[in-house]
């Protein structure tokens, strides 16, 4: 008879995959092995094994859970316009250096099936910030709509490599700047 999945399976996994990503952003997923991750982790490898028969696995549960996550964040913020989508990015960034590190740089690592759920939350989110930017800036073209998506992107997506926690503004006073920020020049794009 098969055992069934441990009470704490879930929390587990959830544990795994954040020390897991820390480890594979700061060597490079390319570098990084499931040994280290396992004892970056304080677990055996047989343990991080039994729950990934993978790096590659991991790395797709990792961005998995990642992009997920920061879809549901910002569909639950799409009522609150622009700066409301930014605030709740940078919030769900908060903590998810990581995390957002590997999306940038490794996803392309993972086989085409894998790369293509992980695409598709991409493109949601692209989507559901071009419509807050449609919304504040109607007159845009395709191009200039995209270009200015993006840009938008190219804010939050960067937060990680300069903040620090602790100095300068808070994650909040940034949000609200790049709200202000976007919502400013967006008005002198129409």
């Amino acid at each position: 008879m098969a055992r069934g999945l441990a009470r704490d399976h879930d929390e587990k996994r959830a544990a795994l995959r954040h020390g897991a990503a820390r480890y594979f952003a700061r060597h490079g997923f390319d570098r990084a092995s499931m040994t280290g991750a396992a004892k970056s982790c304080g677990v055996s490898k047989a343990l991080i094994y039994h729950y990934y028969p993978s790096k590659e696995e991991l790395l797709f549960d990792i961005l998995d859970d990642h992009l997920g996550a920061l879809v549901a964040v910002v569909e639950a913020a799409r009522g609150d316009g622009i700066t409301g989508l930014i605030a709740a990015i940078l919030g769900a960034y908060e903590d998810a250096d990581a995390e957002h590190k590997l999306q940038l740089d490794a996803l392309t690592v993972l086989p085409v099936d894998k790369q293509a759920p992980l695409i598709a939350h991409q493109r949601r989110l692209v989507a559901m910030m071009s419509d807050a930017v449609a919304a504040e800036a109607p007159g845009l073209t395709p191009n200039r709509l995209r270009a200015a998506t993006m840009t938008v992107f190219g804010i939050l997506n960067w937060f990680y490599m300069w903040h620090r926690s602790g100095k300068g503004l808070s994650r909040a006073e940034y949000a609200r700047l790049a709200g202000d920020f976007v919502r400013g020049g967006l008005r002198n794009l129409t």
